[in-house]
């Protein structure tokens, strides 16, 4: 196990641009934190409150699904407590979860990506299928996770969205239901 982790961190360093300015570096920054989930978070309340019937439905099923993984990433993160490699960029993210495994932003895009494949529209989804990958790489091109926290955490994602797909149709009827209301 010791000589895939070692393989695993030269890897995930030869992949690094943290330190090197210029474009690529830039790039990498960007994609970086399209991934955060405050970004996705006032991005889909923007979009539940000034969609249709359909958006609605796609924002409340993105950010439903969003807020479990995260807390199904930090308890894996907090249990396996691998930790992030060294470097300067992203202190928040050294900060605020100073474990690596496995990558909440990867988590996070390819769940994004599942599930606007799912539900619609396809475009949409082959844009998201495109950008997912490019979160993921870039979280190691700038140094806060290694090449296997971001396979880990795209599988993780990417099961987590097909395992919602199959029961949100359900859990959505109930749950609202229960309140009493409709939410469309």
């Amino acid at each position: 196990m010791d000589s895939i982790l070692e393989l695993d961190a030269r890897v995930s360093s030869q992949m690094r641009v943290a330190e090197k300015p210029g474009a690529l570096r830039a790039i990498a920054v960007f994609f970086a934190h399209s991934g955060d989930s405050w970004f996705w978070a006032i991005g889909l309340l923007a979009l539940w409150l000034s969609g249709d019937s359909f958006w609605k439905e796609w924002a409340v099923v993105q950010l439903g699904s969003i807020s479990l993984l995260a807390a199904m990433v930090l308890l894996i993160k907090f249990r396996i407590k691998r930790k992030r490699p060294e470097g300067e960029w992203g202190r928040v993210y050294r900060f605020s979860d100073p474990h690596s495994f496995p990558s909440g932003h990867a988590a996070r895009a390819f769940l994004i990506a599942t599930i606007a494949t799912g539900l619609g529209p396809p475009g949409l989804a082959a844009v998201l299928w495109i950008w997912a990958p490019l979160v993921a790489l870039a979280r190691v091109a700038m140094g806060v996770h290694y090449v296997s926290d971001v396979i880990a955490g795209a599988l993780f994602g990417v099961v987590v969205a097909w395992i919602g797909l199959q029961v949100y149709p359900l859990l959505l009827d109930w749950m609202f239901g229960l309140l009493g209301f409709s939410l469309w």
